[in-house]
């Protein structure tokens, strides 16, 4: 079973529970120097891609239907072995999952989580 994953503001302070931070974004956030300490690793490959970020647009009614698609993208190889490494990860302790959205809960990150800690 996977452990505690949690979700942040990359802009947002470190906790005491925070655990690893890491950032799944597919761009790096602006204002952050790349050895801030509120990064332990930056993990890419399980972003949404670029086209479907853009259509997305954080529209609310399109959420479910960004889930479904994103869920497909996670399927594929890379983004599978990268989100197994997450749920290795989470397994060795707590992990908070960062990015630089407002909208925490209807962005990828609430995905993530979601399938990280499973039903």
């Amino acid at each position: 079973m996977t452990g505690s994953i949690r979700t942040a503001r990359v802009y947002d302070d470190r906790t005491a529970d925070d655990g690893r931070r890491l950032l799944v974004d597919r761009l790096w956030p602006r204002g952050i120097r790349k050895d801030d300490p509120r990064i332990d690793e930056w993990v890419k490959e399980v972003a949404p891609s670029n086209d479907l970020r853009r259509w997305y647009g954080h529209e609310p009614e399109r959420f479910k239907e960004f889930r479904r698609r994103y869920e497909h993208e996670l399927a594929a190889p890379e983004r599978a072995a990268a989100l197994d490494d997450l749920r290795r990860q989470a397994d060795e302790g707590p992990v908070t999952l960062v990015t630089a959205t407002n909208e925490l809960d209807r962005s990828h990150l609430a995905v993530l989580a979601d399938l990280l800690n499973g039903p």
